[in-house]
């Protein structure tokens, strides 16, 4: 009977491709991602145990890193440990690494054409409404009825729109509130303790040490993969203050535009770093953005992955990362706001966002790519028919 359990139904390179497919075609964000891999996995292909999925998710809202990358890293690991946890990673990402790839090229090569302009006029304002709906749901989903969650939120949302750039030191320290209201610490629980210590660490202040571009993107980049927890929108207020703000390598239409290819785009939203780097530093600084992006949070994923089921459950960690987790929502939403008064600027861009929301909140089956579509269809009319 044990030796049975142990028996693997699946090669690591069915695992592969499976991946391979799901990371070319797979549309919805993070959520359907992962919901596609349940239904495949687990309940049509039984490659993995529902024990295994589970663990697999409550790692990936654990950890640093954006969910879907993480929860195929994890899958990959299961049966296949390094190996497959490597391999299955790469071909989850790829596909959407190289579309994003050849998007940025067109865009650093056409984005002065008129038409260009009047399809991202559309699409940006459609990328309001949905980001908008999904800080929505994210944070009705994450934060429940927790007084304290709702505190923490109300305060990183104003912070981040009043001074239009999210505080990392703040969101940390949120989760410390949380962890020691909670759960009290006991220090001499080291174990435990070394699985909060690593994303404090990778939350250090950058220093410039250098000019060149490559090695800050590569630097910035590495923050913004230990950042992320949960949603590949985590990430959109720190790229936000990082990319416009303070190093000034896109202007703010082009970073609504990379968020815009994120969500036209299969696989992991948090795919959008490929785009910004390419804009900001051509192939190289694509490369560099998406390596120092996904590999914080393959190692979040595969080093802690043996010791998970003894410790992942710990009444710290948890508490930490839901102060985290909520500081993290209330940063998102801060971002929207800022975003969203310095995009929607005339009557035809309220209305696009506001028609975006209301047709995905009432219509649940329209993915957003069809959205994206259209409203990038209505930008054409209204700027190159219309002559709006």
């Amino acid at each position: 009977m044990e030796e049975n359990k142990n028996i693997v139904s699946y090669s690591l390179k069915d695992l592969v491709l499976y991946f391979l497919k799901l990371g070319t075609i797979g549309f919805g964000g993070p959520v359907a991602l992962v919901g596609y891999m349940h239904r495949d996995l687990v309940d049509k292909y039984k490659w993995i145990s529902e024990d295994d999925y589970r663990e697999g998710m409550a790692l990936s809202q654990l950890a640093p890193g954006p969910l879907a990358a993480q929860m195929s890293i994890y899958l990959g690991y299961v049966h296949y440990k390094f190996v497959g946890a490597t391999l299955v990673g790469l071909a989850f990402v790829l596909p959407s690494f190289l579309m994003v790839l050849a998007l940025g090229f067109a865009y650093a090569e056409f984005g002065g054409f008129p038409a260009m302009q009047a399809i991202f006029y559309g699409v940006g304002a459609a990328v309001i409404g949905i980001i908008t709906l999904s800080s929505y749901k994210l944070t009705t989903k994450s934060i429940g009825s927790d007084k304290l969650l709702w505190g923490i939120f109300v305060v990183l949302a104003v912070f981040t729109f009043l001074l239009e750039e999210e505080n990392m030191w703040l969101i940390i320290a949120s989760g410390v509130l949380v962890w020691f209201m909670k759960a009290p610490p006991n220090f001499m629980m080291a174990k435990s303790f070394r699985m909060i210590v690593p994303p404090l660490l990778l939350s250090l202040p950058l220093v410039d040490t250098d000019n060149n571009r490559l090695w800050q993107i590569t630097l910035f980049f590495t923050k913004a993969g230990a950042f992320v927890f949960g949603s590949g929108l985590a990430i959109v207020p720190f790229l936000y203050g990082g990319t416009v703000k303070e190093y000034q390598w896109l202007t703010e239409q082009q970073f609504l535009d990379a968020v815009a290819v994120a969500m036209i785009t299969p696989g992991p939203v948090v795919i959008t770093v490929g785009f910004i780097g390419y804009l900001a530093a051509g192939i190289w600084g694509a490369c560099a953005a998406a390596a120092a992006t996904f590999l914080p949070c393959y190692i979040f994923t595969v080093l802690p992955a043996p010791y998970f089921k003894k410790f992942g459950k710990h009444p710290a960690i948890k508490a930490f990362v839901d102060g985290v987790t909520a500081a993290a929502i209330g940063a998102i939403a801060g971002s929207v706001m800022v975003i969203g008064k310095r995009t929607l600027v005339d009557i035809p861009t309220i209305l696009i966002a506001l028609s975006t929301g209301i047709v995905l909140f009432k219509f649940k089956k329209i993915q957003e790519p069809i959205i994206i579509i259209a409203m990038a269809a209505v930008g054409l009319l209204l700027k190159l028919v219309l002559n709006f």
